[in-house]
């Protein structure tokens, strides 16, 4: 009787299998790696270990790291959009309108809070070079808006709507990229525990409508 021997299955395999699949991983290896050293200390073997896959394979979706790092920054963009389409700011009252997007924006941090480290490092180390301007215009320019019509209606203080949004995005994002220094607070908790990440979500949104209601 003949010996059948069956082909083993890696990860490695698997992903060839499946192009899409094999991008989606490839970018959330990357974005764990981009999260924790930049752009410019990040190694494509370091991502290539953590898929199973080589680094002929990287270069064959994302012909360079800047290419797969831009890949990263735009699919955060593409999630932003998604988002902002779903919230329907339009239909709501300036003050609703400001409370749905901060409840969503920091929503999305929770979920995925390398995304502000990321753009922390993209900062520092590029001075913004690759930073999605769209995105920034889209998050940016909602929020001013919303702060402009609450000032027209007469619900939100006089502000200056850009250093407003400004530090509106900071209160939310601080948390997050500076998380490892802020351990420190809260000895043996764990600051991306949903316990902290609820209480933060709320201090968040109550200490900026507080700070922008007339």
């Amino acid at each position: 009787m003949p010996v059948i021997h069956k082909q083993k299955t890696t990860k490695a395999t698997t992903l060839s299998r499946n192009p899409e699949a094999t991008k989606t991983q490839l970018l959330d290896a990357a974005e764990v790696e981009f999260a924790v050293t930049g752009l410019i200390g990040a190694r494509m073997e370091a991502i290539a270990a953590h898929t199973g896959v080589t680094k002929a394979t990287i270069y064959y979706y994302f012909l360079s790291k800047e290419e797969l790092y831009r890949a990263v920054l735009g699919r955060c963009f593409t999630e932003a959009l998604e988002m902002m389409e779903q919230l329907q700011l339009d239909c709501l009252p300036p003050e609703a309108a400001l409370v749905r997007l901060l409840e969503q924006m920091l929503d999305c941090m929770s979920q995925n809070p390398r995304i502000g480290s990321i753009l922390s490092l993209e900062a520092i180390q590029n001075k913004g070079k690759y930073y999605p301007k769209q995105l920034g215009d889209l998050l940016y320019g909602t929020i001013i808006e919303i702060l402009n019509q609450g000032m027209m209606v007469g619900v939100f203080r006089a502000l200056e709507p850009r250093h407003t949004a400004v530090n509106i995005v900071g209160t939310c994002a601080f948390y997050f990229t500076a998380q490892e220094n802020l351990k420190y607070l809260w000895p043996g908790k764990r600051l991306l525990g949903k316990d902290l990440l609820q209480r933060h979500r709320q201090e968040s949104i109550d200490l900026i409508m507080a700070g922008v209601r007339s």
